[in-house]
């Protein structure tokens, strides 16, 4: 059997009929391919999230969604979560030697979300800087390396925090930062995070504020000083800066127990600890209380994969009936050449050939499609491994 000249034959045939090639290629790669991506996609999504959920003990947290506060205080996405009392966490702490971090993460920088926390953090998370060093001061911060990246900021550089409105009647401006320190790329949320101390958050808050900014503005933008009362021309740009000279000028207002936090991460000594203070703080039973994330998340993924299955299901039907209709394509494309191949049996070319002929173009569609598929998901695999 000549099957160079099958080949030849298949080929020319197919590139006459481009257009109707193009169009099966195209129906058959999607029927594939879409059930693969949801597949592959919730997967890669569920590895992702539960790694960082699992790996974080208890969340304490005020009463609400507990699905919001895993997403404020593991992901950073969610900043609209009720806040619970500062004394909460540190009661927890000195009740049952657990370590206790706190997380406030409501403002943003640039788009990036400013997260309030403390040195334990870090160590929690085993990140370490790449360049520069932690925060050391009020009014520092250092960067995620996806933040640093787009943003094209370092060490010594400055970032401003973005006011939740355009004019604040309350007179809380936006707090400028001395960035410190870039931290090594760590391929989780943390990459596209700005972490401050938490008191520095709420200085952008208005609970802490200092009062020489304005007596160090120009004489002309003074309109009147009356001891640490200072009112400014409207020229003035309208933010604050914790510099060493004024840092001894920033306080803060009221009870420092009662200070907002809108999550803390606690890791208990042992599991003893950790079954008492779940049944001591249990949903309902006051002010504050805890959640294992890797359970809420657990909870999540088993919606997600409800859903996950019916929409498969229902894609893989879509592509029976794609590919029955692709049959019936193949069917009438060969009554179309019934005199081609006619001819061709004419001419002493054995039934075999004939067959050939015709599976050649079925076997181009399939492989081609297939090879496509299988592409698309690699290219999708390697897109969600490049998201935080």
């Amino acid at each position: 059997m000549n099957f160079g000249g099958i080949l030849y034959l298949g080929w020319r045939h197919l590139s006459r009929q481009r257009g109707r090639v193009i169009l099966l290629i195209a129906a058959m790669t999607l029927s594939l391919f879409l059930p693969l991506a949801i597949t592959v996609g919730v997967n890669a999504v569920e590895r992702h999230l539960r790694a960082r959920s699992v790996s974080t003990p208890l969340l304490l947290g005020a009463p609400g969604s507990p699905l919001e506060l895993v997403f404020n205080a593991l992901y950073f996405n969610k900043p609209s979560v009720p806040v619970l009392p500062f004394v909460t966490s540190r009661e927890i702490a000195k009740e049952t030697r657990s370590t206790v971090i706190p997380i406030h993460a409501r403002f943003q920088a640039r788009g990036y979300r400013i997260v309030g926390t403390s040195l334990d953090y870090f160590r929690f998370r085993r990140m370490t800087v790449a360049r520069g060093t932690l925060m050391g001061r009020l009014g520092d911060c250092v960067l995620g390396a996806g933040v640093a990246k787009q943003l094209g900021l370092g060490p010594g550089d400055r970032l401003v925090s973005t006011p939740e409105q355009l004019f604040d009647i309350a007179g809380v401006y936006p707090l400028r930062m001395r960035i410190t320190g870039v931290l090594r790329p760590m391929g989780t949320a943390d990459d596209q995070a700005v972490f401050c101390d938490v008191k520095t958050t709420w200085v952008i808050e208005g609970i802490g504020h200092g009062h020489d900014e304005a007596k160090r503005q120009a004489a002309a933008a003074v309109l009147e000083s009356k001891g640490q009362n200072v009112a400014l021309d409207s020229s003035i740009y309208e933010f604050q800066e914790i510099t060493p000279e004024n840092i001894g000028s920033f306080h803060f207002h009221g009870d420092q127990s009662e200070f907002p936090l809108t999550a803390a991460i606690v890791i208990p000594p042992d599991a003893k600890t950790e079954t008492i203070l779940l049944g001591r703080y249990r949903a309902g039973s006051g002010q504050a209380w805890l959640n294992r994330p890797g359970a809420t998340m657990a909870e999540l993924f088993d919606t997600v994969f409800r859903i996950r299955d019916f929409v498969v299901a229902a894609l893989v039907v879509v592509g029976a009936c794609a590919v029955s209709i692709m049959g019936l394509v193949f069917a009438l494309s060969n009554r179309l050449r019934a005199d081609e191949l006619h001819y061709l049996a004419n001419l002493g070319a054995p039934a075999a050939t004939v067959r050939w002929l015709i599976a050649f173009e079925a076997a181009f569609v399939t492989t081609a499609s297939v090879l496509l598929a299988v592409v698309l998901t690699l290219l999708l695999l390697f897109f969600l491994g490049s998201i935080p």
